[in-house]
């Protein structure tokens, strides 16, 4: 036992001196939680403790830890060809983007690189290739929307709209311009087809002829969990039929099923993005990779003769055959459970259970499709002024002490940090689901006890 605490005391120092981890702030005494096992949607510490991850990793870990066919998957492939890039071609690559044209239901083309932030740099310069290579060179701007995230390199961030993950790294790149967002419970809109038509004005106010494309997650995870009515999309989608602009859906969290369509457009009637773009899921965290698929008439803009015509990109590690291999396999497994369809039953009956918070008075409103939840949480019900971050900090580390880890919107607009978020794996079991919601519950209602 004293040499076990020995070696856990020695990793800890190792990590605080060499380990620069993600979007966590500087704190001398707090020591990182370490992972050694992960089973299901359960992981375990050095120290022994089991939690169950709420929150799939960072949106990825679909089918939950320790499905051996995926890891057999990515071995045997590795056995047989353990790199090639695709300037050139490999089967698993081909076999990967024919699927997930399938998937989609349509005719794409799909351009492979290693996360999600990569593939929305790919669709924003394809994108203005396309429209210079289609009669169209001042198309260049991008319109998102406040609240969203769309990576974290300069062009991705760039089109994010969260100001605190944004200071200190401007200027952004130019041509990104931002909208408020479809958000019901504190819009000044009248509705969320009025936030839609308010795009269209912006397309007008800017010049049709300077606009790009749009790029949109079907429904905003990270900055609050914001569900729009399924009749905006199919209003944004006309809009940018009717003015020639690119509709880009990122799906690097909606996609895979999360949300209980294999992808998040699917919810509503008429949408067929020009681009979607995709990681997370992908693999199931399982390995890296992101993807770009374009629809098949964008692609044709890149066949012409000159030596400036082709998509002048490169990426070392996209498209991996490893990495391809593994999404695969993911697939199948997906398909094979009906995942998609499960998390579309289960997520409806888990978000009437958690809805039963709204009568707290520190619960603003709980939101949610599939298997993604947002509990707003207030300080005053009917202000709606939002709730210090200490508070959701609370929360967040009493679900810790028991067993389960939650996230929120973090490091999003200030001020308003106070949106729980809660994304189980796919995969996770109706026990699994059950903890989970009476987890929170309790934790919440004592919480709010305390503050009384």
């Amino acid at each position: 036992m004293q040499e076990v605490q020995t070696e856990n005391k020695t990793l800890v120092q190792k990590d605080k001196e060499h380990l620069w981890h993600s979007m966590s702030r500087f704190n001398a005494n707090a020591n990182p939680t370490i992972a050694t096992k992960g089973e299901g949607s359960w992981f375990t510490d050095m120290e022994g403790n089991k939690y169950l991850d709420g929150v799939s990793g960072l949106w990825c870990l679909n089918l939950g830890h320790g499905r051996k066919e995926i890891a057999q998957a990515a071995y045997d492939q590795m056995v047989n060809v353990s790199y090639f890039p695709l300037t050139q071609s490999h089967v698993p690559a081909i076999e990967l983007s024919a699927k997930l044209s399938s998937l989609l239901k349509g005719s794409y083309t799909t351009y492979f690189s290693n996360s999600g932030s990569e593939a929305n740099e790919v669709a924003f310069k394809i994108a203005r290739q396309y429209h210079a290579q289609n009669g169209n060179p001042g198309k260049y701007k991008f319109i998102s929307r406040y609240r969203a995230y769309h990576g974290s390199t300069i062009g991705a961030l760039s089109a994010t709209a969260q100001a605190n993950r944004k200071g200190k790294y401007g200027p952004s790149a130019s041509g990104f311009l931002h909208v408020p967002p479809p958000y019901s419970y504190r819009s000044t809109f009248e509705s969320d087809l009025a936030a839609a038509e308010y795009i269209k004005e912006v397309i007008t106010w800017e010049g049709a002829d300077t606009v790009a494309g749009i790029i949109l997650e079907p429904f905003i995870s990270g900055g609050g969990v914001l569900i729009p009515s399924k009749e905006y999309l199919t209003r944004v989608a006309e809009i940018c039929k009717e003015n020639d602009v690119l509709l880009i859906v990122d799906e690097v969290v909606s996609g895979f099923g999360r949300t209980g369509e294999m992808f998040g457009f699917m919810h509503s009637a008429g949408v067929q993005p020009d681009i979607v773009t995709m990681a997370k899921g992908l693999t199931s965290g399982y390995m890296p990779l992101g993807a770009t698929a374009v629809q098949s008439y964008i692609y044709e803009k890149f066949k012409g003769e000159g030596d400036k015509q082709h998509f002048r990109h490169v990426s070392t590690f996209g498209g991996h055959p490893a990495a391809c291999a593994v999404a695969l396999k993911n697939i199948e497994i997906i398909e094979n459970e009906g995942i998609v369809e499960r998390v579309s039953q289960l997520g409806r009956s888990v978000l009437n259970e958690l809805q039963d918070l709204e009568t707290l008075d520190c619960v603003g409103e709980v939101r949610g499709v599939g298997f993604l939840f947002g509990i707003e949480l207030v300080a005053d019900k009917q202000t709606k002024a939002p709730a210090a971050e200490e508070f959701s900090g609370k929360v967040i580390a009493k679900c810790k002490e028991k067993g389960l880890i939650i996230g929120r919107n973090g490091d999003t607009i200030p001020g308003y940090q106070n949106v729980l978020i809660l994304a189980p794996p796919l995969s996770s079991t109706d026990e699994d689901l059950r903890f989970l919601v009476d987890t929170v519950k309790t934790v919440i209602e004592e919480c709010e006890s305390q503050t009384v």
